[in-house]
């Protein structure tokens, strides 16, 4: 099976601008400026396969959606290598964008002040798809998310989680083989994500297209994805099966109140202490241990 997306040594740095303190600070910045390189995306590899569902997660600021704006060819790294769909995304850009749909739940590819039906029309003559093509396909997708009675209203008379759903019938006009979804049931109702769930699911079996899922929230993954990359200040910390990854975060869990619980008994009295002999005996064995795994 063949790999949708390749990504080998990717990184990302942006400048960081400080201001001096001051009259005088504010003066020498009209002529020179501090500044620090902060890598968004450090050093990064990883792959997926054509068909695959992949959970890609991490905090805020940990470069995800950094990660997606290169890979859909919008910024251009710092350095590395990239492929998807066999094509260099900043350089092949016109061919490129042909192959992907693109969600960003914070972002809107709908316009305005026109009714969404002609939002699509729009759209469909952007990507140069025929009538028979957009009947075809685009019948199957309104009906599924339930957008039919959404399509001659203006998008901004829309809710938000009406407008997410034309957002995903948008992003699949031209149906693309690899689908990014940067955060897309943001702020939705539990309904709402459930229908773009089971839509998801069906075109993945249905059209075995290949789908990048950036979320924080982890019922979305749980329910689409069986396996995660995890990032955390710019770098892959994991990346695996999903199910690996709760139970060493389990474990982590229990490690870690087990560690807290165990230094609080040896910060107590004497008086406490004699009244658990035995038993803060055998914690004093074991804290050599302890201590190795905090530092």
């Amino acid at each position: 099976m063949n790999n949708a997306i390749e990504v080998k040594g990717l990184r990302k740095e942006f400048k960081a601008y400080s201001s001096r303190s001051g009259l005088k600070g504010a003066f020498r910045d009209l002529f020179t400026r501090n500044y620090k390189v902060v890598p968004a995306v450090n050093d990064i590899s990883f792959s997926v396969k054509q068909g695959e569902m992949v959970g890609y997660i991490g905090e805020n600021g940990a470069g995800k959606s950094t990660t997606i704006k290169m890979l859909t060819g919008i910024l251009t790294p710092t350095s590395g290598h990239i492929r998807v769909n066999g094509m260099n995304p900043h350089k092949e850009r016109e061919r490129f964008v042909r192959t992907i749909g693109v969600v960003f739940g914070q972002r809107s590819q709908l316009w305005w002040d026109i009714a969404v039906q002609e939002s699509f029309r729009l759209l469909k003559k952007v990507y140069k798809v025929t009538d028979e093509q957009y009947d075809d396909h685009m019948q199957a997708v309104i009906r599924t998310l339930d957008i039919e009675p959404l399509l001659d209203k203006p998008v901004r008379k829309l809710s938000l989680g009406q407008r997410m759903r034309c957002e995903l019938a948008a992003a699949l006009i031209h149906n693309p083989p690899l689908l990014f979804l940067d955060e897309p049931t943001i702020g939705l109702d539990v309904l709402v994500k459930l229908k773009i769930r089971e839509f998801l699911k069906e075109i993945n079996q249905k059209y075995n297209t290949t789908i990048l899922l950036t979320t924080h929230d982890l019922s979305d993954i749980e329910a689409l994805c069986e396996r995660v990359v995890m990032l955390d200040e710019g770098k892959v910390i994991y990346d695996g099966a999903l199910n690996n990854l709760k139970e060493n975060l389990e474990k982590s869990c229990i490690f870690s109140f087990l560690k807290k619980w165990i230094f609080q008994l040896l910060k107590r009295s004497p008086a406490e202490c004699r009244l658990n002999g035995n038993l803060m005996k055998r914690i004093r064995c074991l804290l050599p241990t302890l201590r190795m795994t905090i530092y």
